[in-house]
């Protein structure tokens, strides 16, 4: 009897865990060079909400003066969520400024969002640990 309920948990817990995605999580300075500092303003593109992080996407010059699409990677969406974001903080459009740890390849244009500022309205996201993120103007 007992061989039996071991056996039906084990198929249980081997269907359950197939049914859950297995994702791992990189190390922030295994991508990007966490000991430096970038400043990239531009013109949103998208924001996506989602997890395991937030994504920001926006079009900006690069250092010869031609537009990139800049991709800033930031927190996971609990976090912002409960910072008081949501789908509709950061439109397409806006005219942003991201500062962040710059991508260990430059040719990806990529960043680890540590700041993000709306200069229209002054929203701001500060990106400390105690931050709670959100400050100056709402949509």
């Amino acid at each position: 009897m007992k061989r039996a309920l071991f056996v039906l948990l084990v198929l249980f817990l081997t269907a359950a865990a197939a049914g859950v995605p297995a994702s791992a999580h990189h190390s922030f300075g295994a991508v990007y060079f966490e000991d430096e500092s970038v400043t990239i303003e531009g013109e949103l593109v998208e924001f996506q909400l989602r997890n395991p992080h937030c994504w920001v996407y926006f079009m900006a010059k690069d250092g010869n003066g031609e537009m990139q699409k800049y991709g800033a990677e930031w927190a996971n969406a609990s976090r912002l969520k409960q910072a008081g974001m949501n789908e509709q903080t950061l439109r397409p459009g806006d005219i942003i400024v991201v500062t962040g740890s710059p991508g260990r390849k430059a040719e990806e244009h990529k960043m680890h969002l540590k700041r993000i500022v709306r200069p229209s309205d002054g929203w701001t996201w500060g990106g400390g640990r105690n931050d709670s993120g959100g400050r100056g103007g709402r949509r």
